[in-house]
């Protein structure tokens, strides 16, 4: 199967990347996360991105494996600095991510993907990607490190589970890595500057993300940690990005769609 690496030129020279201090593509990696937290030991160390052609040791929440083909997904890394950030508020920052890859690849790929709560991009219903944030730094301006990992050209052999899809199995318009990668990049790097310039206000990116939420007005159940097992209508997204099922309010936890949907 010819799956041609990313243009890493053409991807540098891209426009809106402007945001980035830098941007690397390895051919190989264990996990793209665990190699930027490691530089965030770097005080000077922010706005950076970082792509492997092959991840070999990633990590989904919960310390779930997520293992990459080689140029068969995105695995992108992203580390940023939030300074003044009240430390609650961190947890918008994989929403944002959310958001802003539901809008690159609407953009980009010509597909119509949706969010299912907290961290998953869902297309058709099938999980395609997903998204781990990893706060690498504490203090006046943490560093945080979110994860992307898309499905773009596996097939159904390939997928690492059944209720995945990837991009090219739900008939994307387009899979050009290079091109979906700069489109997230720059989706990203707009929804972060504008959320630093509101002060780190939550308002417009809680909209945004009830407007693209797929786990709303769903039956879910959701296995909290510790085994606690709550089961009901999503009902909405607090403005601190906690998920609202009946009366209570979820700040983390694995949740499934109901309904037959995952």
């Amino acid at each position: 199967m010819n799956r041609p690496p990313i243009d890493v030129p053409r991807l540098r020279s891209s426009q809106g990347l402007s945001f980035y201090d830098r941007i690397d593509v390895v051919e190989s990696t264990g996990s793209t996360n665990a190699d930027l937290v490691a530089r965030a030991a770097d005080p000077s160390a922010d706005r950076q991105a970082l792509l492997a052609e092959e991840q070999v040791s990633g990590r989904g929440r919960h310390a779930r494996a997520w293992v990459s083909p080689p140029r068969a997904q995105i695995s992108l890394s992203i580390l940023v600095r939030l300074p003044g950030i009240a430390p609650e508020a961190l947890g918008w920052l994989p929403l944002l991510t959310g958001i802003a890859v539901v809008d690159a690849l609407r953009g980009a790929a010509g597909v119509a993907p949706e969010l299912k709560w907290p961290n998953d991009v869902l297309l058709d219903g099938r999980k395609l990607a997903g998204i781990l944030a990893e706060v690498a730094a504490t203090g006046i301006a943490p560093a945080v490190v979110v994860g992307i990992g898309m499905n773009v050209d596996l097939g159904e052999s390939e997928l690492p589970v059944a209720h995945a899809t990837s991009l090219s199995l739900a008939g994307a318009q387009h899979t050009d890595r290079t091109a979906l990668v700069a489109a997230i990049l720059t989706e990203f790097a707009r929804r972060f500057t504008a959320w630093e310039r509101s002060g780190w206000d939550s308002a417009e990116l809680a909209a945004a993300y009830r407007e693209r939420c797929a786990t709303l007005g769903v039956d879910v159940r959701a296995e909290l940690p510790g085994g606690k097992v709550i089961t009901g209508v999503a009902t909405g997204i607090d403005d601190t990005g906690r998920l609202l099922i009946g009366d209570e309010a979820v700040s983390a936890g694995d949740v499934s769609h109901l309904r037959g949907q995952y």
